[in-house]
């Protein structure tokens, strides 16, 4: 437990920090779900899903909630499945 008035205050800077990002992660990962339901079900609907998508991953790792790496490698992935999905569609 915190013994001095600062480590309280950052214990209570802690707390809300933490609160915030869970909360950021947490709608990140409702989007990228979207997402990636809206390419397998119909690549019209996807594509604006998976803007929102890559656009809230930008958001997360400018604020340090996840790496930039990963947010770079989720959006790359996102945008391959899509365009995998409409080749399909307007091949098949």
């Amino acid at each position: 437990m915190a013994n001095h008035a600062s480590a309280e205050k950052r214990n209570r800077q802690r707390i809300k920090r933490t609160a915030r990002n869970r909360a950021a992660k947490s709608e990140l990962r409702t989007a990228l779900k979207k997402a990636r339901s809206s390419v397998k079900d119909s690549v019209a609907e996807a594509s604006t899903a998976v803007i929102t998508a890559q656009s809230d991953l930008d958001r997360a790792a400018a604020k340090g909630i996840i790496p930039k790496e990963r947010a770079s490698r989720l959006k790359a992935r996102l945008a391959a499945s899509l365009h995998k999905a409409s080749k399909s569609a307007t091949a098949g």
